[in-house]
């Protein structure tokens, strides 16, 4: 049997994934995501856009000066200036990447308003500037499936010559189809000269819900790199996922004879990290990370379950991480209990944490008769909203509700330091609550969503409220979760301000605030 090929896992999640309006992740968030993604086995990690912004710039660095085992890889726009920067914040890693990237469909061309000799110009001055800083160099010609084929042909080649060794081939916006995909990149290496001296990637999005199978049809005509993020995490409806991929050509080897060096156990916990971390909660039916990926509720799905798993299972709850048993916790578990048990699925805490975490899991359990895996998962959502910003700290809510008004709440916030309380009014409780947040800590954030979910069954269960706020373009969002719908409620608005407040001290918006113009 031949020797099956490698395809390098290219993960974007701190960079295209966090383009996501309001995913913003904070200075350790970016760490530990970058960690947790090098421990993994992900080969590249595109850790940021240098030049967008200081804060940007300081987490490219420091993940550059951390990461033990992957590539790490900082994206520049076709000028000097970005290149220059992206340079001096990847420099300091074992193995630094720069990707460098240009619009070269008629629609991007007509932005800066070059011609195809000029763009073609450009292209080979800046590649080769990035070439003599850095011997890993990577060109994307962005909105490549709706550029010319001629056209790419050439600029392909050109990119090539000025010493890219990595081409990357983006559905930018999710265009294409996988017949499509897999065709072009085949042509391209049929007809590009030097294409079979370097490696040909795959930039899916998944604007047409086409990204995952677009990128395993461009690696079956030669692709051997596949950019991606965990949870499918992007601009607009994402991009390709990176836990999809992996377990595809896992499952899948008979017909896909490829490998990656990504550990498939270690996908759940990251799943989990970056939801929490970014605010975007993972769909119940998202394919392999999902709640409901391993769910069987029908009688004959179950009664095959309970005969052979391998019925209705593809794959093993186990092969993504996941734990095969939901033991009960209860107030009598103690902290080696909770610490073996949050191990299980996925989370390594420090002895001072855990005595943090078990405070508050013991808190619960009195409130709740039992304690599954699930309220666990929300009780460390909890936890990272109360490590991340902290300028604003929830201490108390009293409310008073009903079909009488006024419905009234009782708020105590610590702010910068410094007990502040108010009792405002609303048309509801969650309304007073969050009016009261506002006369505390004055803002002008307008409420975009309000979401609530029951963690498990039973009129005990969690809550994990989810809120999302915008303010002059920059959106943030929050996350929470209590036993009290209200209290979890608060909890989100005031973590959607923290990171607000985070968010105020980035360049640009929520929106394309990217500028052609300025490539020469």
């Amino acid at each position: 049997m031949s020797k099956q090929a490698n395809i390098l896992i290219f993960d974007t999640t701190l960079r295209d994934g966090e383009q996501s309006p309001g995913a913003t992740m904070s200075h350790i968030e970016k760490l530990e995501i970058a960690s947790l993604l090098d421990d993994m086995g992900v080969d590249i990690i595109e850790a940021g856009f240098p030049i967008a912004s200081e804060g940007d710039f300081e987490a490219v660095t420091e993940i550059s000066k951390r990461t033990k085992n992957a590539s790490v890889c900082g994206l520049a726009r076709a000028n000097l200036t970005d290149i220059n920067r992206c340079w001096e914040a990847v420099r300091s890693a074992s193995r630094p990447r720069i990707h460098t990237f240009i619009g070269t469909s008629p629609l991007h061309r007509a932005i800066p308003n070059l011609t195809k000799d000029e763009m073609a110009k450009k292209i080979h001055e800046t590649v080769m500037h990035a070439r003599n800083l850095c011997g890993d160099v990577q060109w994307s010609p962005m909105d490549a499936t709706r550029t010319e084929f001629d056209y790419l042909c050439r600029v392909v080649e050109i990119a090539i010559k000025a010493g890219a060794t990595t081409i990357n081939i983006p559905d930018t916006v999710g265009y294409t189809a996988p017949k499509e995909s897999a065709d072009l990149i085949s042509k391209l290496i049929d007809k590009v000269p030097g294409a079979d001296e370097i490696i040909f990637a795959t930039h899916c999005h998944n604007d047409l819900g086409m990204a995952t199978a677009n990128s395993l049809a461009a690696v079956d005509a030669g692709a051997r790199q596949i950019e991606c993020t965990i949870n499918g995490l992007g601009e607009r409806a994402g991009n390709t996922a990176l836990e999809e991929v992996v377990m595809a050509l896992k499952v899948r080897n008979d017909i896909l004879p490829y490998y990656t060096r990504v550990d498939s156990t270690k996908l759940m916990n990251i799943s989990r990290r970056v939801a929490t971390v970014s605010g975007f909660p993972v769909q119940f039916n998202k394919a392999i990370v999902g709640k409901n990926a391993f769910a069987h509720e029908s009688g004959i799905h179950q009664d095959g379950m309970l005969k052979n798993s391998e019925t209705f299972e593809i794959m093993k709850p186990s092969d993504i991480g996941l734990s095969d048993t939901n033991l009960v916790m209860g107030k009598h578990s103690g902290r080696a209990a909770l610490r073996a048990k949050l191990g299980e699925l996925g989370y390594e805490v420090g002895d001072n944490q855990l005595k943090d975490i078990f405070v508050r899991f013991k808190a619960l359990a009195d409130q709740k008769k039992e304690v599954f895996d699930d309220d666990l998962i929300a009780l460390m959502i909890e936890q990272s909203s109360i490590e991340g910003s902290n300028r604003i700290q929830f201490k108390s809510l009293k409310v008073i509700c009903g079909t009488e008004s006024p419905r009234t709440a009782e708020l105590v916030l610590i702010v910068d330091g410094k007990e502040k309380g108010v009792k405002a009014t609303g048309d509801g409780p969650v309304d007073a609550a969050f009016n009261a947040v506002k006369a505390i800590f004055s803002h002008s954030a307008r409420l975009q969503l309000y979401q609530v979910q029951a963690v498990t069954e039973g009129t005990d269960a969690q809550a994990i409220v989810s809120v999302r706020m915008e303010e002059d373009g920059k959106i943030s969002t929050g996350e929470s979760a209590d036993t009290d719908t209200v209290v979890a409620s608060t909890k989100a608005y005031v973590s959607a301000l923290n990171r607000l407040i985070i968010r105020r001290q980035k360049t640009g918006l929520d929106i394309a605030d990217i500028s052609y113009k300025d490539i020469s």
